[in-house]
């Protein structure tokens, strides 16, 4: 097994213009964030804000920004101005915290970046220092591992206005700070698991991780059956666990060269196709099979989790986030109190409508007198259904579904 290194962490994210999101920061993010809340509150787009800038780093920003409808749909109702994406980031624990800012506008031709930075603050007192700075590509980069004003300069223009200076100068082996950013975003992995998809039949072929829809699970199955052989166990052991009567998942190769996957259940002795498997299965056997990937990605978004899953089930799936979240970081949206009761309020945010349309976010541990009911025993998911959280309440005056 590998020799484990603590992930890069966002402790911080603040949008503008991005639809509901008109203005909001998330202070404090924790390993694994969960954000609850009724529906239209938010929370997919909070969750749609990394898989846009994700896809920004990995097919561009025109390529993005035209899959979400452009201005037109990306920004936010009644609103002027750029779109705001700000991240603020520790490579290491110990490390400067980093900002990340990126203003998105749109010109005659298409998306422009207004602005794209990096800068961090490695001396107290001291000011923050820019050690990469563009507008409509043109800018400039100082180069070295720990970049500093006596190191050097370099003004490199960008193939155009639309392309993004960390992606294109993070691919360059003097600006290391810079690569490090582009490796933590471009590893990012946003899930779409449908149980449908899961029960395809791939071409052969081992593959290291999960794709967002997991219509390549057999692959990943195959691939840890060659090189993990222990951690596919482990997963087999844990859905044993979850479903008792499950006992193994094979990936076999048919001889038009795909690969089908194989339900192994008690008390029978055949196996059966996925695709007659319960969609329940598929799901919590895609979710461990991310969780426990040898080498996770930089970052996890999963979107409620719950659909098709026994509520029996969610508490042990958390505890499964949880563990995950000390080699990776998590971000999860659900509606499912069963999920949350295993969950500290720190982790947990809420976010709602406010009487101008706009998307709010409150952290549970914020709220008046709910970690004093969490000390005397209650659980997150009775208080939020009692009642006791002071927003998210889909009936509430003031708050919109």
């Amino acid at each position: 097994m590998n020799s484990f290194i603590e992930p890069p962490r966002i402790e911080s994210l603040r949008v503008r213009n991005y639809r509901a999101l008109k203005d909001i920061s998330f202070l404090d993010l924790t390993p694994l964030t969960v954000l609850l809340g009724p529906n239209g509150s938010g929370k997919s787009t909070v969750f749609d804000v990394f898989a846009f800038l994700s896809e920004c780093f990995t097919e561009g920003l025109r390529k993005a920004w035209d899959r979400r409808g452009r201005f037109r749909e990306l920004r936010s109702r009644d609103c002027e101005g750029a779109i705001v994406i700000e991240l603020q980031y520790r490579e290491r624990p110990g490390t400067p915290l980093i900002t990340y800012h990126l203003e998105i506008g749109e010109e005659s031709k298409g998306p422009v970046v207004i602005r794209e930075f990096l800068r961090w603050k490695r001396t107290h007192p001291g000011a923050p220092f820019y050690f990469l700075d563009y507008r409509k590509g043109e800018g400039m980069v100082i180069s070295g591992e720990q970049p500093e004003s006596k190191d050097q300069r370099i003004d490199k223009p960008l193939a155009g206005p639309d392309v993004l200076a960390v992606n294109t100068l993070g691919q360059l082996a003097e600006n290391p700070r810079v690569i490090a950013l582009r490796e933590f975003i471009t590893g990012w992995h946003l899930s779409y698991l449908s149980a449908e998809a899961a029960r395809g039949r791939p071409e052969a072929g081992a593959e290291e991780r999960l794709s967002a829809t997991g219509d390549n699970l057999p692959n990943v199955i195959q691939y840890l059956a060659d090189q993990y052989p222990e951690r596919l166990e482990r997963i087999f052991e844990t859905l044993r666990r979850r479903i008792p009567r499950i006992e193994k998942v094979d990936s076999r190769i048919l001889d038009d060269g795909r690969l089908l996957l194989q339900v192994k259940d008690a008390p029978f002795s055949t196996p059966i196709l996925a695709r007659f498997a319960s969609d329940g299965t598929l799901k919590m056997l895609a979710y461990l099979t991310l969780l426990y990937d040898p080498e996770p990605p930089r970052l996890i978004g999963i979107e409620e989790p719950e659909n098709y899953l026994h509520p029996r089930l969610l508490p042990e799936l958390a505890e499964e986030c949880v563990q995950a979240s000390e080699r990776t970081q998590l971000i999860v949206t659900t509606h499912s109190p069963f999920f949350i009761n295993q969950l500290r309020d720190s982790q947990v945010r809420v976010l709602y409508r406010d009487i101008d349309g706009y998307t709010r976010s409150k952290r549970i541990s914020d709220m008046t007198g709910v970690t004093a009911m969490l000390d005397a025993g209650a659980s997150l998911g009775d208080l939020w259904m009692e009642g006791y959280f002071e927003v998210g309440d889909p009936f509430a005056s003031g708050e919109a579904d």
